[in-house]
This record gives C-alpha cells, structure tokens and sequence, in this order.
C-alpha cells in the first residue's frame, strides 16, 4: 500500500476530470498530477517538429530529451487554465489545448514504449505527496496501490459539449460536430489500444457527473474520503 494517500482518477475525454481533480486538490491540499497534459506536451512538440506518429522509436528518444513540468498555475498565471504546464523552460499550457493537438494525443498515448518512459515519473510525483492523479490508466497501471479509485464518466451528448466548449475558446473555427467526431475517435482509440486502454477497474467508484455540478461532483468524493480515512485511525 502507498505511504502517502492517493486518489486515481479514469474516465473518458470531457467527462470532467481535469477540472474535478484540480478542484479537489485544492479543497482537501492534496498535489493534481495532469498526466494527461504530459501527453499533450510530447504531441505538441512532435508537432512542432514535424515527427511522424508511425515513429515510436522517435517519439521515445524525444521523452527522454524532453523536461516537462507540471504544477498548479501561481497567481500570475491563473487565467483559466487547469495546470501549468512547461516544455524546456517555456509555458505550452495553452497551446497543447488546441484540436491539432488533441487529435494527435490519442495516438501518442497509445504509443506502449512512450508510456512506459512517462509512467515512472508519475509515480515518482506521487510517492512524495498525498495527490489527486487523472488520466486514462491512473487506476491500474500508475497508481494501482491507490486508496481511492474513481471512474469519473457522463452522457455522451454533455461530453460533446463540454469538449466542443472547450475547443472553440481556443479556434472560433470548429464545430460542434467536428468536436463530436474528434471525441469519438479518441474513445474508441482509448477503449482499443494496445497500450493501458481505457477501462473501469474492480473496486472502482463509477461517478457520473451529468447531472451534477463541479462543486457537487468535488463535495461528493470529499466525503468519500473523508471516510476512507476515517476507516483508517
């Protein structure tokens, strides 16, 4: 067992994970790990230099090149982003939002030997900390030994929105449906990838947010520790 408590979280794209976890960090001073925003990072990049997502080999080399940080934004930078997230020194926490970007990660995330580079260093943030970790296999390949392991998930049409939402802050130029269809590939690449794919583990707690609010979803898990922890003394 961890000797620090931690809280995994899985879920599918836009079911509110991200948002969900930094909330809860911040409630109960527990450290968000984005692990999907390191993803995002190494997509980016590769981008930027015009790598091939058939060359995994190259992909695996540029992770070992990389220095990727990611922490909670400080005051000068709280401007609605979820984490800070740096590259070298240099802030991409916006740029790695964009649809070229989030068409590219699913393909990067499924990438078995980048996954095995990245894995070790998640679980090296959590060993130091009590921490709120989000991402597609947080619950059984990074922090399997975690205390609370949640499955956070929504109705298919409010995750549309929410991705679609989020998108167009970023690029006037998409659509609902261009939103709709990215979404969709992304979920059947993380339910069929070879690598760590998408799936709701025994034991886990399936908490859907459709109906919910942000503050009800984090109040909820709240209390759910709360308990566990009680269990514990």
């Amino acid at each position: 067992m961890p000797n620090k408590f931690q809280i995994a979280i899985d879920g599918p794209v836009a079911a509110g994970k991200s948002t969900v976890a930094r909330e809860l960090a911040k409630t109960i001073n527990f450290v968000y790990v984005d692990t999907g925003a390191m993803y995002r990072a190494v997509a980016y990049t590769a981008s930027q230099l015009g790598m091939d997502l058939k060359d995994e080999q190259g992909f695996v080399e540029l992770v070992k090149r990389m220095e990727i940080d990611v922490r909670a934004p400080r005051d000068e930078e709280k401007d609605g982003r979820i984490s800070t997230v740096l590259v070298g020194g240099v802030d991409v926490s916006w740029v790695i939002r964009t649809a070229e970007v989030s068409e590219m990660v699913a393909g990067v995330a499924a990438m078995p030997k980048v996954r095995e580079v990245l894995v070790p260093k998640q679980r090296a943030i959590a060993s130091q900390s009590e921490v709120v970790m989000e991402g597609r296999d947080i619950t059984y390949v990074v922090l399997p030994d975690a205390e609370l392991k949640i499955y956070l998930t929504a109705d298919q049409n409010i995750r549309v929105e929410r991705y679609y939402q989020m998108l167009v802050a970023k690029d006037p130029k998409v659509t609902k449906e261009h939103a709709r269809i990215i979404l969709s590939e992304r979920d059947e690449l993380d339910r069929t990838r070879e690598a760590s794919p998408l799936k709701i583990v025994p034991g886990a707690w399936v908490l859907d947010s459709s109906g919910l609010s942000i503050a009800e979803v984090v109040k909820a898990i709240v209390e759910r520790v709360v308990a566990i922890q009680g269990t514990k003394v």
